[in-house]
């Protein structure tokens, strides 16, 4: 199992335990069946969530990682923010159904039940193209990014990730980045320009990477 599982598997064990605790104080039994649930959603659906499995909302770099809160009440950043230009077309990062889209205390945001237990987030947008209840499919225009925070300078998305009622580092589900176009291959040690030699006694090439940018 490679590191990105292992973290991964290990983190979602530690909110599926958070999850079971808050779901056995509200509930008068446990499920039947016995298998780990999530509460809080349109309806209860099994928690399989797999590394990698969800698009980029947007494109962009992010400018601000996961900050798990202490408690559920303590601060922290419950999401990543990815830096894109106000308005920039956003898009579904899995198929999903619709839980939430409109209007919360001056601001629109957009929330999707996805079929492994999670919810997705979209915050602080210019505009939305869905409404409660819409089936949407993984890359499908949902809506338009919008300043993003308040106080934050750069325009940017928050997007954010759930599983019941607790908060799961996005950059988890998310698809590696694509940094094709941005990073290009170069000639390490190369030999001085003059008369040719024996193969033998060439220096030896070594490929290294050479940044032309940032990755999204």
């Amino acid at each position: 199992m490679t590191p990105f599982k292992t973290r991964f598997t290990a983190f979602l064990l530690a909110s599926l335990a958070a999850a079971s605790v808050s779901a056995t104080r509200l509930a008068p039994a446990p499920a039947a069946t016995g298998s780990w649930r999530t509460r809080g959603h349109a309806s209860s659906r099994l928690v399989d969530p797999v590394p990698g499995s969800y698009s980029w909302p947007v494109q962009g770099p992010v400018i601000r990682p996961f900050e798990p809160p202490s408690n559920p009440y303590g601060p922290g950043h419950r999401g990543i923010d990815i830096g894109a230009p106000f308005g920039s077309d956003l898009v579904a990062a899995r198929d999903g159904v619709v839980a939430f889209a409109g209007w919360v205390g001056g601001s629109l945001f957009i929330s999707i039940d996805h079929d492994d237990g999670v919810r997705t987030t979209y915050s602080w947008l210019s505009e939305i193209a869905v409404r409660k209840g819409d089936r949407v499919t993984r890359g499908q225009l949902i809506g338009r990014t919008g300043h993003g925070h308040p106080d934050v300078a750069e325009p940017h998305l928050h997007f954010g990730a759930r599983i019941g009622s607790t908060y799961i580092d996005p950059m988890l589900l998310l698809e590696p980045e694509d940094v094709t176009g941005l990073i290009r291959l170069a000639l390490l040690d190369e030999p001085p320009p003059g008369p040719s030699r024996a193969p033998e006694r060439l220096p030896r090439r070594t490929l290294g990477w050479a940044w032309t940018g940032r990755p999204p």
